[in-house]
């Protein structure tokens, strides 16, 4: 499931700092992201794999350099996921509320 592996890539802190500097930089090469974080060129590479293999960013090679872009697609089925996930919550605890409210006598599952 999609939602799995981007769940999973943004697990990690510096994986979504990555995401964000790609997305205020919209192409950019590990070498150049690399100068922002305090990590090596090298983590920040694997962490780009785990980013790409999830979906969230692409690659695409122009001379010698590897350049990565946020792609938008996954995070965006993630996030709507999620926001439907929150609605079901939302209407379950207004239920609950209510019923609370009413004095109603909630009867265990079975």
């Amino acid at each position: 499931m999609s939602v799995d592996r981007v769940l999973a890539a943004l697990a990690d802190p510096t994986r979504r700092q990555l995401l964000e500097a790609l997305g205020r930089q919209p192409t950019c090469s590990a070498t150049t992201l690399a100068e922002q974080f305090p990590v090596s060129r090298q983590a920040v590479a694997r962490h780009l794999t785990m980013l790409r293999d999830s979906r969230l960013v692409a690659s695409h090679r122009v001379g010698k350099e590897v350049l990565f872009t946020v792609i938008p697609d996954e995070l965006e089925q993630t996030a709507s996921w999620m926001t439907t996930l929150a609605a079901t919550w939302t209407e379950r605890l207004e239920l609950l509320k209510q019923r609370a409210e009413q004095g109603s006598t909630l009867r265990p599952a079975r």
